[in-house]
């Protein structure tokens, strides 16, 4: 399919590696999303509100 020449193992994973990195970076971001919903969610559940929600006329 593609000729890489004598390097096509280090290529390979070299690719392999990004897609791996790049795919935990998602997830590690999805998680902290996730986790700082939960808080948000537990101090607004405490009664606690953010300013920003607060409208000042």
């Amino acid at each position: 399919m593609f000729d890489l020449g004598p390097n096509a193992g280090f290529i390979w994973i070299s690719y392999g590696a990004a897609v791996l990195l790049i795919g935990g970076l998602i997830v590690w971001a999805w998680a902290g999303e996730r986790e700082q919903q939960q808080r948000l969610a537990g101090l607004e559940r405490r009664g606690l509100r953010r300013r920003s929600s607060q409208q000042e006329l």
